[in-house]
């Protein structure tokens, strides 16, 4: 099998972010029968080393699950804690591939796991439930048969009543094999939110203040990270296509910007620069 993730991080550690999917093909001297080709699931977890909220510099080690797969002309997607439906059928031979569905994910974003005393003070926040619309095209046969790039956007509202706000998450990703076995995707993605978004998450107000000894900060929205990836799968019986199990390992780099680097959560209590790296096993059938 191979992943096409964008990662992002979130408080939980959840990571095997954002827009993934399985590959159809891959090169190979010999015919052999593509299990992917029909229906089929992969289940897998893995171990994430991940900013215990987002724009923390202490890290945590959190477990990572992975749902992935095909059945009745639908395609499942994992997301960060979520998942995403593709609704429409996609071909390789036809050169570009469309992506339509929901989306749904739930964030912890300082909700546990806070390390930091004086964040811990401000008070925890609520989980907030994202849903929404993915959308997407990828070009297949970019520069040889095997390979693919990928234009996709997540579009989603809390409806849990925490940040009661709107994110955007658009990405490019490119994926193509090194061999019948070893898969390498190289994403890139931003994140766009809207002040009520900014306001929970990255404003300390009055109350919070005075808790923390952190300065009063009113945050607004805009682009708040934006975040590049390095996915490497290798199929453990040599051939993507026939299924089985298979290792994946994963390093993301995110740079927080505007009120997201400058809320002192970050600015006075963290760092800006964000990193993941990860690693897993998976089972495809």
């Amino acid at each position: 099998m191979y992943l096409r993730a964008v990662f992002q991080v979130s408080a939980a550690g959840a990571v095997l972010l954002s827009t993934p999917v399985f590959a159809q093909e891959a090169p190979s001297s010999q015919p052999t029968e593509n299990v992917l080709d029909g229906d089929y699931l992969t289940v897998g977890v893995g171990g994430v080393y991940v900013p215990s909220y987002r724009g923390s510099d202490d890290y945590v080690l959190s477990p990572v699950p992975l749902v992935k797969g095909h059945f009745k002309g639908v395609d499942i997607n994992p997301r960060v804690a979520g998942v995403a439906l593709d609704f429409i059928p996609d071909s390789r031979n036809s050169g570009l591939g469309f992506s339509l569905g929901p989306v749904a994910t739930v964030s912890f974003n300082r909700n546990r796991r806070i390390k930091d005393d004086v964040v811990r003070a401000a008070g925890k926040l609520d989980p907030a439930i994202e849903v929404g619309v993915t959308a997407g095209v990828t070009k297949y046969k970019v520069l040889h048969d095997f390979d693919s790039l990928t234009l996709s956007s997540d579009v989603k509202w809390d409806v849990n009543g925490a940040h009661k706000g709107m994110t955007w998450s658009p990405a490019i990703s490119y994926t193509t094999p090194l061999s019948p076995a070893l898969i390498t995707v190289v994403a890139v993605s931003a994140r766009h939110v809207d002040d009520d978004f900014a306001r929970y998450y990255y404003s300390v107000n009055p109350a919070q203040s005075t808790a923390s000894g952190l300065p009063r900060f009113d945050a607004k929205g805009g682009w708040d990270s934006v975040n590049t990836s390095l996915l490497m799968a290798y199929d453990l019986s040599g051939d993507v296509r026939d299924g089985g199990l298979s290792v994946f390992g994963v390093a993301n780099y995110s740079r927080m910007l505007n009120d997201g680097k400058r809320t002192p959560f970050t600015a006075l209590r963290g760092d800006a620069n964000q990193w993941v790296v990860g690693a897993g096993v998976a089972y495809t059938f």
